[in-house]
């Protein structure tokens, strides 16, 4: 058990600074977020995931962003955050925006993937058990399908904020089309799309050339970042050409090391002197690059350390 965790005081000293507005929505999203994707499973040791979480509610992120099938294994980043609920943030359940996502591969059999009713609506009660919630904050459709009728999985999502299992409804990994049929379905039902969720980074930026970044903004609809740092690119670990030990390209098949090209190394070099001149990091100066684009809210940050997320959180200083 941890000791008696207060949160700081100072937490909230800069809302200014911290925060932006998601969309058209009543909600405050912080700029620099903090996601689950790695470092929060049951092979992680729970101590530092607390590390990192009580450091980022003390310098005021509010946000936690899990899915179902984040781990390893599947589920144990929303058990970890459970057990986290329940020692440290309990008494803070209010000033916090929890968020998690259904539609990718999670138990076996035709039920367990997708965008079914049946999927969606199972899993939302398996992610509240898990993190020990009566309702998420936000509740995301995690990839598109487009072998289930768009109106099935919409409505499901438009049924969990109805029955109080969630306050908003995300999109995540859709393309373009079906994002503005989504976002107009909602509408109609008066289950705004609040969040799109998506990958760009100043190596992937096709969610500004297909369009999705000015939809949302044209149609007040926030857009939150994830993948910022190209899975650990966009640093200074790959500068010299090798793959550290225990680094993610080491030890994670998401990035492989056919990726660190000699074209690649030429431009993220690049990048870094022109951060160094201006006293900044890569990482730093790559998380402003995506904040400073028309329409998002905030970036997904992963963090191994509460260190790291120090250093990432630099980014939100004097925008």
């Amino acid at each position: 058990m941890s000791s008696l965790y207060m949160a700081a005081d100072s937490r909230y000293d800069n809302p200014d600074q911290l925060y932006n507005r998601c969309g058209r929505s009543g909600v405050m999203l912080p700029k620099v977020s903090l996601g689950f994707w790695h470092n929060f499973g049951e092979t992680y040791p729970i101590d530092n995931s607390r590390k990192i979480c009580r450091y980022a509610f003390d310098h005021g992120i509010t946000h936690f962003d899990l899915a179902n099938n984040y781990g390893p294994p599947y589920g144990s980043a929303e058990e970890t955050f459970g057990k986290l609920m329940d020692e440290d943030f309990r008494p803070y359940r209010d000033e916090l925006f929890i968020s998690t996502k259904a539609g990718y591969d999670m138990w076996p059999g035709p039920y367990g993937d997708h965008g079914s009713r049946k999927y969606l609506m199972a899993s939302i009660d398996q992610s509240l058990k898990r993190m020990r919630l009566d309702y998420v904050d936000l509740f995301y459709s995690h990839r598109y399908d487009p072998d289930t009728p768009i109106e099935e999985t919409l409505q499901a999502l438009v049924d969990i904020v109805r029955a109080g299992k969630a306050l908003y409804i995300g999109i995540s990994n859709w393309p373009l089309e079906p994002l503005m049929k989504a976002a107009e379905y909602l509408k109609q039902r008066d289950v705004p799309l609040l969040i799109y969720q998506g990958k760009l980074n100043r190596l992937l930026t096709t969610h500004i050339a297909n369009g999705i970044l000015d939809y949302c903004a044209d149609n007040g609809i926030g857009f939150i970042a994830f993948s910022p740092l190209a899975q650990g690119l966009l640093t200074n670990r790959y500068l010299d050409g090798s793959v550290p030990q225990g680094s993610r390209m080491a030890v994670n098949h998401f990035l492989k090391q056919s990726t660190l090209t000699s074209e690649l190394l030429t431009q993220l070099r690049q990048w870094n002197d022109e951060a160094v001149a201006k006293g900044r990091s890569l990482a730093e100066d790559s998380l402003r690059w995506i904040l400073k684009q028309r329409g998002v809210t905030s970036v997904l940050v992963g963090a191994s350390s509460a260190e790291q997320l120090a250093e990432n959180m630099k980014c939100i200083d004097k925008q």
